[in-house]
């Protein structure tokens, strides 16, 4: 299934997509709180779009899936040729950073160029969303704590990344994190390690692999984190991104105003934003 959060002018709300058509869930709420309920309601989820006529997609807005994530983590150095182009050894342990919640965009809303923070760069990303809380979680059992998953772009300014070694606040800017256009469930995707994702900019493919070039996967990801906390239902797992940064060109290419940023993953869809100026949202 393909549930996504969207306004159809009254208000956020939960559908399910089908075609290119969004039939409401029918259950009241956040998506956060349809996740947690999932293994109670998803027949009646299923029931309910089909029973719903629904909506043209063209005709509603769709939201970030998980418009408020209570956390959202984020992998650095995770794809070979992305680590061969950032000039640094493979890392032997997982290199994590946090983004703000505030940085969580929609799907197709502009992305912002904040002022005297210029170096703004892409990074296309498979999203895990946590679906079953859990803590101590085994590789093995991993799988089974995934709602679905999403199209991500870590989007990055680069000056503010590299002014410290703490990388959190040069990804955390505000719209610096759309991801959708919707969550499609673990059960609909099989295998997250057989996807092709690419980034295009402005026409040009910038980037291009497969989530088997993962250097630490996703359910070594998952296990890797829940050591440290809990994860809960709603969580956001950026699992890397390829080669193929712009600011790893030379000379640099980062992102300016009027670009448009298109990230695609095989089964789950695109998102597509255009670079504004902040004074010029």
């Amino acid at each position: 299934m393909k549930i996504a959060s969207f306004d159809a002018g009254d208000g956020p709300e939960t559908g399910v997509v089908i075609g290119d058509r969004i039939h409401s869930t029918g259950i009241a709420g956040s998506m956060i709180d349809l996740i947690e309920q999932w293994a109670q309601i998803k027949e009646a989820v299923a029931a309910n779009s089909l029973r719903d006529p629904g909506l043209a997609l063209d005709e509603i807005r769709l939201l970030a899936p998980v418009e408020r994530p209570g956390k959202i983590f984020a992998i650095g150095l995770n794809y070979a040729d992305h680590i061969a182009e950032s000039a640094m050894g493979t890392p032997e342990q997982q290199v994590w950073f946090t983004k703000a919640v505030t940085s969580i965009n929609g799907p197709y809303a502009p992305v912002l160029i904040a002022t005297g923070a210029p170096k703004v760069d892409y990074e296309v990303e498979l999203v895990a969303i946590i679906g079953k809380r859990g803590k101590y979680i085994s590789r093995q059992d991993a799988p089974a704590h995934v709602f679905g998953y999403c199209v991500g772009n870590d989007v990055t300014e680069r000056a503010w990344q590299h002014a410290t070694s703490q990388w959190s606040l040069g990804k955390s800017f505000d719209t610096h994190g759309p991801i959708g256009p919707w969550i499609t469930t673990a059960d609909e995707v099989g295998d997250p390690h057989t996807l092709d994702l690419r980034c295009v900019v402005n026409g040009e493919v910038r980037q291009s692999s497969n989530t088997r070039n993962l250097v630490f996967n996703l359910w070594e990801q998952i296990e890797h984190l829940s050591h440290a906390m809990t994860l809960e239902a709603g969580d956001l797992i950026f699992s890397g991104t390829p080669g193929g940064v712009g600011a790893a060109m030379k000379p640099p290419r980062f992102l300016k105003q009027g670009d448009v940023v298109r990230c695609e993953i095989e089964r789950l869809g695109a998102i597509e934003a255009v670079l504004k100026d902040e004074d010029q949202r």
